[in-house]
């Protein structure tokens, strides 16, 4: 029974194992599941091990039980990168409208909503085949939006019986907040950086190793020894380099704050710097990048275990990143070139990661990013993306 929800679980990203889908039949023929309310809620718990895909989950639950559409997964890059030419008009408004031939004053009248809108109907207009005249939206019935309204999730819900209380949960969409579309919250943010510990024995042998007390007295043939152990600490160290500066940060502000204030409330041993762009043989203590300059060489001294991790879009002028004296502001300009720092950096920090908030498919439009990416390695910074990256800390 379900093969065809199983597989539909999977073809959608949910990583569900067929010992788990077997566990669920168990529970099936043992009469356990008696109604569709149990099943929605016996089927989650045992085939989803994660609430990141909870939401993924209930769309899928609603498109099998009730013919609910699942959301357009193309539509999340059109978001991505309609945001990404809102971007480019701010910048530079008369070069995208030629590019795009469009009237650059009848555009200008949009409010940002509205352009991200309108850009996403034409980059549709490129993929799709469009029918009925001149108008993109709802042309011929394939618009995203539906004959029926748009759902804040994307799925079109219509006909939906009220006695069906598990189709109705599951079109609710409680989790949204928990899934991968989600937005990067603080809870998100600690369920991916949990991992990110050093724990290490430290003080007193005071603490009862219970285990290590049962084999031990096992092996005596009975005598009792009690074994003890030093209590473990946390003894992880850390510095955040942050770019702080610059239009092109300016989206990501938000996230990256989340990350900050997360990282400084969760970890003991932690130091904070931050540069503009890229880093270069100095960065600042203080967020203005004026009264507390830090020489990176003096990193040196610390302890090579000390985790580095780098926040920034990583995207500039090739020469910022190439040339000496490549920076754009007079005080940093010491002769060294930036690539050089961060190799050096790289070498001094064998745990260093960089941490990008655009997406990870846009950065092959960047040369720059390639450039670091290849020095210090580097992930999106998005639930997967820092469940990668803590991974790559934590390795041995």
């Amino acid at each position: 029974m379900f093969i065809e929800f199983f597989y539909k679980l999977k073809e959608v990203g949910i990583p569900v194992s067929p010992t788990s889908f077997l566990t669920l039949h168990k529970a099936l023929s043992r009469g356990l599941v008696t109604s569709l309310d149990d099943f929605y809620t016996t089927s989650r718990a045992t085939l989803v091990k994660s609430e990141r895909y909870f939401d993924l989950f209930d769309q899928v639950f609603a498109y099998h039980f009730e013919g609910a559409e699942l959301p357009d997964l193309t539509g999340v890059e059109l978001d991505e990168l309609a945001r990404s030419m809102l971007e480019e008009w701010l910048k530079n408004p008369k070069t995208l409208a030629s590019a795009l031939g469009i009237d650059e004053s009848e555009i200008s009248k949009l409010t940002p909503e509205q352009l991200i809108e309108y850009f996403k109907e034409r980059l549709k207009e490129q993929t799709e085949r469009h029918e009925g005249g001149s108008k993109w939206i709802g042309t011929g019935g394939t618009s995203p939006v539906g004959h029926s309204g748009h759902h804040p999730g994307g799925m079109r819900v219509g006909g939906v019986s009220r006695n069906k209380s598990a189709v109705k949960v599951a079109m609710e969409r409680r989790y949204k907040d928990y899934s991968l579309s989600g937005p990067l919250s603080q809870a998100m943010i600690g369920e991916a950086l949990k991992r990110l510990r050093h724990m290490i024995p430290s003080g007193p042998k005071d603490r009862v190793n219970v285990d290590k007390t049962i084999y031990q007295t096992m092996k005596n043939a009975g005598e009792i020894e009690i074994v003890f152990d030093r209590i473990l600490k946390d003894r992880l160290k850390i510095i955040i380099a942050i770019d702080n500066g610059g239009w092109s940060m300016e989206p990501y502000v938000n996230i990256v704050q989340t990350l900050f204030d997360y990282a400084r409330a969760q970890f003991k041993d932690i130091k904070t710097y931050f540069f503009h762009n890229t880093i270069y043989d100095t960065i600042w203590l203080d967020t203005s990048r004026y009264k507390r300059p830090k020489k990176i060489d003096e990193f040196a001294k610390l302890d090579s275990e000390t985790r580095l991790i780098i926040v920034g879009d990583a995207s500039m002028a090739p020469y910022e990143l190439m040339a000496r004296n490549g920076s754009i502001h007079i005080e940093e300009r010491s002769g060294k070139a930036s690539i050089e720092c961060l190799k050096f950096l790289a070498k001094n920090f064998r745990h260093s990661i960089w941490l990008n908030p655009i997406p990870a498919h846009m950065w092959d439009y960047t040369q720059t990013i390639y450039a670091i990416g290849s020095i210090i390695p580097m992930f999106e910074l998005s639930i997967d993306g820092l469940e990668k990256a803590v991974a790559h800390l934590m390795a041995k």
